[in-house]
């Protein structure tokens, strides 16, 4: 692969991104690259600044120093709303993005906020509601699903619009073996240039990443591959996570 192929398959940049949280110190001059066909997952003990680094992703935070580049565009203000339609991310709580009266207008939602035909919308839902094996809860609220139900929900409404790159933020939290497993096998399949999953369920993201960063201190410590990666339990062990716990 020549130098401009290697470039032109680059999906997300991060150069040096510094961001403090009232004079706390958060993540000190982080760097990495995630390229397309990626399936990346994030790591770190509580507290090592994973979601505030997601944020920064999304445009919810802006770094104090550095630059992010999605898909060739700089993430700053003027360009978020176009950013932001490549993005999809997933909160840690589902019920943060479920809020219509029932989850098939839930799905719809951000489809009609980008104009799209009333009846288009409804069949595109419907689709991905069937194809996530909730099309018989169409019409009932949320509040009605259970845990693995609602992040599938979620995660509905999130690929309705059909993103380029996937975030993810503790997606299998609350969620029992039986949902983990769906929730790995609709991760596996889908057609997105780059997911990126921060989790603590080191056996999940084992089945669904090929690749891991390490975020610790403020930096990324370790970006390896997941293979070799749990090949290493004393490492992982040294980083807050130990395996099988």
């Amino acid at each position: 692969m020549d130098k401009l192929d290697q470039k032109k398959s680059v999906i997300i940049t991060v150069n040096n991104i510094k961001f403090d949280y009232e004079k706390q110190s958060i993540l000190q001059g982080i760097s990495f690259n995630l390229k397309a066909g990626e399936r990346v997952a994030l790591l770190g003990r509580t507290g090592a600044g994973k979601s505030t680094l997601l944020n920064n992703l999304i445009g919810l935070k802006f770094p104090q120093k550095g630059e992010i580049i999605i898909d060739g565009l700089k993430l700053e203000k003027k360009n978020i709303a176009d950013i932001r339609k490549n993005i999809g991310f997933a909160f840690q709580n589902p019920e943060d993005q479920l809020f219509m009266p029932t989850i098939l207008e839930d799905v719809m939602f951000g489809l009609l906020n980008y104009k799209i035909p009333a009846s288009i919308a409804k069949e595109k839902a419907r689709f991905l509601l069937d194809k996530f094996g909730l099309i018989a809860y169409e019409n009932r609220s949320s509040h009605e699903l259970s845990g693995g139900q609602k992040r599938l929900a979620a995660l509905a409404s999130i690929l309705a619009l059909e993103p380029n790159i996937l975030i993810l933020d503790e997606p299998t939290n609350g969620l029992d073996p039986a949902w983990r497993k769906k929730l790995a096998e609709i991760i596996l399949n889908l057609p997105i240039k780059v997911i990126l999953i921060a989790s603590h369920d080191l056996n999940w993201v084992k089945k669904t990443t090929q690749r891991a960063l390490i975020l610790d201190q403020g930096q990324i410590q370790l970006d390896q591959s997941i293979i070799s990666l749990f090949q290493q339990e004393s490492v992982l062990e040294s980083y807050g996570l130990p395996l099988d716990w």
